[in-house]
């Protein structure tokens, strides 16, 4: 019997995380609002799934699987949220407001629409229960009993603290400043890209350091200049790929476009470096969703690298 059970496990395990990666895109957006970043939600997504992986051995039956992994996402997001001090407390018994949720009515969806478009970076000023509940009913439209269940609040305290948390985010969105200029690029990453433009993949190999890692979603990870060195045969299969440094969150990071005249990249990649050398590449091409709501500004010499020409 123990040589049987791990098997089934197995295929029980592959086939819930296989139904899970659907997904994705949907955690994302409530995680990345929730931490205020694009780039820290899609870590919160990657470990979710990490744990999601292991609690499975030591479940006794199959979950509910949404809202389970919502569970984990939310739990992991605090956590992290705690463990940096930007939490906000807010307690339960301080939602006042009540709204009336038996009808959608133009304000309603004005509110909802609101919401969606508000920049990531946004909801990092409202405390984390607002936030929180925001997101799953406004952005990802999630009825009021079952937020209620994952937040572990009642459903009247779910409303009161949605009424408040639309009218501060209401503040925010007229008080935002418009996205900062664009940066000038980093020496290192303007070579990288070039480098990368010209196709050339040996001089690309020899930027890597001895130890360099590389991390892609949904694939395990390299490690060493050998094998990391691989993964620019991903990109050398199309001739079309076109690289433009770019700012986002504060970070440098690389902006990919599929084609030279596409007018927004598909997805990003960062690099950290080490005495001149790439020690870690991220690169974001298999969850092209974490692009859709970064607020990603191109380099301010982005125009060097002959982008802006139109199809």
């Amino acid at each position: 019997m123990s040589g049987r059970e791990p098997a089934v496990d197995r295929d029980r395990q592959e086939g819930l995380l296989a139904l899970a990666a659907a997904l994705r895109p949907e955690l994302h957006r409530y995680c990345a609002r929730l931490m205020g970043s694009v780039i820290d939600g899609e870590d919160v997504v990657q470990d979710t799934f990490a744990r999601a992986f292991v609690a499975l051995d030591e479940l006794g039956e199959v979950p509910q699987l949404r809202p389970w992994l919502f569970r984990i996402a939310h739990n992991r997001a605090l956590d992290l949220l705690r463990s940096r001090a930007i939490r906000v407390a807010e307690p339960i018994e301080a939602a006042l407001e009540i709204v009336d949720d038996t009808k959608a009515d133009p304000v309603e969806t004005l509110m909802r629409r609101q919401a969606v478009q508000t920049a990531v970076s946004r909801f990092a000023e409202l405390p984390v229960l607002q936030r929180s509940v925001i997101i799953l009913r406004d952005v990802l439209d999630e009825p009021l009993a079952e937020i209620a269940t994952l937040l572990d609040i009642t459903v009247d305290a779910v409303k009161g603290h949605l009424a408040r948390g639309r009218a501060r985010l209401r503040e925010i969105n007229a008080q935002a400043s418009p996205l900062a200029d664009a940066r000038i690029a980093s020496a290192a990453v303007v070579r990288y890209a070039t480098l990368f433009n010209q196709r050339d993949w040996d001089g690309l190999r020899a930027l890597l350091a001895d130890d360099v890692r590389l991390h892609q979603s949904l694939h395990p990870p390299r490690s060493g200049a050998a094998d990391v060195g691989m993964f620019f045969t991903i990109y050398a299969r199309s001739d079309r790929v076109w690289l433009t440094p770019a700012w986002l969150e504060g970070r440098e990071v690389i902006a990919v476009f599929e084609h030279q005249a596409d007018p927004k990249p598909h997805h990003f990649m960062r690099l950290e470096w080490r005495d001149g050398r790439i020690s870690f590449i991220r690169d974001y091409r298999y969850v092209s969703y974490v692009a859709e709501n970064a607020e990603l500004v191109l380099a301010r010499d982005a125009g060097s690298f002959g982008r802006g020409t139109g199809r």
